[in-house]
């Protein structure tokens, strides 16, 4: 509380066990350091101190410096110049201050509090429905282990210690029902789908060894299994497409130092090194044609603490590790700056002989890295904090979240990551399932490695590398935090926990508003507050934020936002081709981010057709002045009939309004229809003429609309990374030219952009920028804007009394921030049961 301008001090002397004062430093603190929060009249840390019964806090502003400051006196003492009579009257005054505030405490006891904390509003009945697409739990998980591991008839090795020549268990995840069947025992009388599993082994022990999947029921007690993979493929799946495994990554790993070995001299000279604080980075694809299993990995400086991708040595090595014999694998080509050589061998007798030219660099110390996150200042004062006055007004049951009107269903897929299913708004359904499916990082370099890499994220586990997060940086302190359980690589389940989060963002911008200043005055608004909910996945060097957000206008917002750091290559030559340099000997090297989504729309019904609608210019004299003319803006209204039709070129033109439009009519005779709206600057696709282009097809389209098939689930596989030139899914097959109106739809959404990194992105890319999604809105869906019935609504005139709270809303929060919330200590546990892969990945 302060005077503004005058220097004074107005006390507050309140019972430390009810309060406490939040510092961050003794004495003298700007003020938003320093906050009144209610204690918990249990907490051991809220026990008052002996000496210190009594809190005095004294809050003002300083009329020279124009600072707020806080002080805490624990003992009242006669200043120099000041009378005991003085004394004896504050002491007085402050003894009346209590007896008043206490009076006002037990008053408020029996009175409502404005802090209670209120259940979210019952808008449904939860009978269990939406665990038919639930994550498998860790028990599900490990049964589905044991049964395979007592009925397959074959020597299973756990997948963290199994060789290529080895049979395995690589994964196990939820088989999500089919579609008809789930409709029909949501919306009808049908029976419960049976809960069974994905299990993905491979079996490098066989005559021909292969990559099969079964599908495992039913759950928590399989009985059955039976092989899918004809079914869903075509055919067996090669064995050379399966994804590298940590055991694959620690043998090359060791190859590679047994070679480095061979080259102690100019390791000493190029990187005051012995190779052994070397580590490598992957590259992927691994060769250039089916069947290959030949990778290029780069080698950096790696200094604790900090990240090694921004500290190449500009060595870099091409491993041929497709032989199931790992004695058999070798080393073929070796890089160094510039030039080529047939191994390390060679390239040590190049240096020793005096024939190669050597970048001598200095072995990075500590916060001087370039990669280093380390804070270079002292913490200041806190910022601001949001927080529930009554408790979240959304509720988090299972894998099922209700929030005003909208609910749904949540998982995670450990291969490609965030999905949502059965999205409602008011009891109807909009979205069947909104998944990603697939982010592609593909580079440009002078180097090898960065040349060739066109990273597949999903075969990498985009669900498996989301790790926790970090309260009151990742997600709002006060958020809704869930575990995932995943099985990979591993018999056994493992578990990100805290790693998906779930809260009300208030984006302190109004959703809409207008104040009147004509014909009468008013004022009318609502706050634009989102449900959010949130995953990041942490794949190598970059971390991707996924976000889906519900709005209170009956829109759905899907984002994701790239942070982390940049991939590098070593500078040399004409590297700035094909990126900036960022340091010494570092070449940030331009990329691009093109993200996929699925989103199979419901509108009003299953069956949709998909209409566009843009702008046009006529040419018309004016009715009241015939010898004038004026252009007059006009809307073209077009249904698409055909799949060709409605695939859309990644950066062509397209039209600025696109519906998936239903047979049934709003009371306007417009039909209900939900618009998608893409926001995005994706950079150029991989020209098609490429070898292995088929296998990020999708990526032609900015959008295409197909016919739902159950035999369409996604748009590519975590088999394709590896065999791009044979992809094991191709979406480019999925656009047949099949008739597309009055059917079951799905929208596949691209969204992207082109990274080119600068200065700037050192030590980490900023979100700033670097954001893209797309919106469904919808369109004539309602007969007005469905927020007109939030109860956040804001109107007042000038004939009211806007001061009274039960006039405004707004004119609450005064009362409101006396419930600002104790907060439960900060913890984080992200590293536990985390393991370093030997020499990076």
């Amino acid at each position: 509380m302060t005077l503004k301008g005058s220097g004074a001090k107005l006390p507050f002397m309140v019972p430390s066990k009810s309060w406490q004062c939040v510092r961050t430093s003794p004495c003298t603190l700007p003020a938003s350091s320093c906050r009144l929060f209610p204690g918990e009249e249990t907490g051991e840390e809220n026990k008052p101190e002996p000496t210190q019964p009594l809190v005095l806090v004294s809050l003002w502003e300083d009329s020279a410096a124009g600072s707020l400051s806080c002080q805490t006196a624990g003992a009242l003492s006669a200043p120099a110049g000041m009378s005991l009579k003085t004394v004896l009257i504050l002491l007085g005054l402050a003894l009346a201050t209590i007896f008043a505030l206490v009076c006002v405490l037990l008053t408020r006891e029996r009175t409502p509090s404005t802090c209670q904390r209120l259940p979210p509003q019952q808008e449904d009945v939860e009978d269990g429905q939406s665990l038919v697409f639930a994550d498998l739990t860790a028990e599900e998980m490990s049964q589905v282990v044991r049964y395979l591991q007592g009925h397959l008839g074959v020597p299973l090795v756990e997948a963290s210690r199994a060789e290529p020549s080895d049979n395995c268990i690589a994964l196990v995840e939820l088989q999500v029902p089919a579609k008809a069947e789930v409709l029909r025992f949501l919306d009808g009388a049908g029976a419960r789908p049976p809960r069974e599993a994905l299990a993905v082994l491979y079996f490098g022990k066989q005559p021909e060894p292969n990559i099969t999947e079964f599908v495992v029921g039913p759950l928590p007690r399989p009985a059955y299994h039976r092989d899918v993979t004809v079914q869903k493929y075509g055919g067996r799946l090669p064995y050379h497409r399966r994804p590298v495994t940590g055991r694959e990554y620690a043998d090359i790993n060791a190859l590679v130092q047994r070679e480095l070995r061979k080259a102690p001299r100019f390791l000493a000279a190029c990187c005051e090194s012995d190779g052994t604080d070397l580590v490598t980075l992957t590259t992927a694809p691994r060769g250039f044609k089916s069947g290959d299993r030949v990778t290029w990995f780069v080698l950096f400086h790696n200094v604790a603490g900090t990240g090694y991708y921004l500290s190449p040595v500009g060595l870099e090595v091409l491993v041929d590790h497709g032989d199931l014999r790992v004695s058999q694998w070798r080393l073929r080509q070796v890089f160094y700056n510039g030039r080529y050589f047939a191994s390390t061998e060679e390239l040590e007798q190049e240096f020793v002989a005096g024939a190669l030219e050597v970048v001598r660099l200095k072995r990075p110390q500590g916060d001087a890295v370039l990669s280093s996150m380390k804070p270079r200042r002292p913490p200041g004062s806190p910022g601001p904090l949001q927080f529930e006055p009554q408790g979240p007004r959304y509720r988090v049951r299972n894998n099922r979240v209700t929030f005003q009107g909208w609910s749904f269903a949540f998982g995670m897929s450990p291969n490609t990551g965030p999905r949502l299913f059965d999205i409602r708004y008011r009891g109807e359904r909009i979205v069947y399932e909104l998944s990603l499916q697939e982010a592609l990082a593909l580079y440009g370099s002078n180097c090898p490695g960065g040349m060739s890499t066109r990273y597949l994220d999903g075969s990498f586990g985009i669900g498996r590398f989301a790790y926790e997060l970090v309260q009151g940086l990742d997600c709002p302190y006060t958020a809704t935090y869930v575990d995932r359980h995943y099985l990979a690589e591993s018999d056994t389940p493992k578990t990100n926990r805290r790693s998906l989060c779930i809260f009300e963002h208030d984006s302190a911008l109004p959703l809409r508003r207008h104040f009147s200043d004509s014909q009468s005055f008013y004022y009318g608004g609502l706050r634009k507050n989102t449900l959010v909910v949130r995953t990041i996945s942490t794949l190598i060097n970059y971390d991707y934020i996924w976000d889906f957000m519900f709005h209170g206008s009956g829109a759905v917002e899907v984002r994701v936002h790239a942070t982390g750091y940049i991939s590098s290559s070593f500078f040399h030559g004409r590297g700035t081709d094909y990126g900036n340099r960022v340091g010494p000997h570092t070449l940030g090297t331009m990329h691009l981010h093109h993200i996929h989504y699925k989103v199979d729309l419901d509108v009003d019904g299953q069956l949709n057709s998909l209409e566009t609608q843009d702008m046009e210019y006529e040419f018309v004299k004016d009715p009241w002045s015939a010898q004038n003319t004026i252009e007059r803006p006009f809307l073209r209204r077009e249904r698409l009939e055909k799949e060709d039709e409605a695939a859309f070129p990644l950066n062509a033109p397209m039209p600025r309004y696109l519906s998936f439009v239903s047979p049934n009519p709003n009371k306007w005779e417009h039909p209900r229809s939900y618009r998608i709206q893409i926001s995005s600057f994706a950079g150029k696709h991989l020209p098609t003429s490429s070898s292995m282009e088929r296998a990020v097809s999708w990526g032609r389209y900015q959008l295409a609309v197909t016919r739902r098939k159950e035999e369409e689930p996604t748009s590519t596989s975590i088999y394709n990374q590896n065999d791009p030139w044979m992809p094991t899914v191709s979406f480019a097959d999925f656009i047949n030219n099949e008739t597309i109106t009055n059917q079951d739809l799905v929208a596949w959404i691209t969204v992207g952009f082109l990274h080119v990194p600068r200065a700037e992105d050192v030590p980490n890319t900023v979100t700033v920028g670097n954001g893209v999604g797309f919106f469904l809105r919808p369109y004539n869906y309602f007969n007005e804007d469905p927020s007109v019935d939030s109860p956040d609504s804001v109107y007042f005139s000038s004939e009211q009394d806007v001061g009274a709270c039960g006039v405004n809303p707004l004119a609450c929060l005064s009362s409101a921030t006396s419930c600002a919330p104790r907060l439960p200590p900060f913890h984080f546990g992200g590293f536990l049961n985390l393991s370093l892969p030997p020499g990076g990945l």
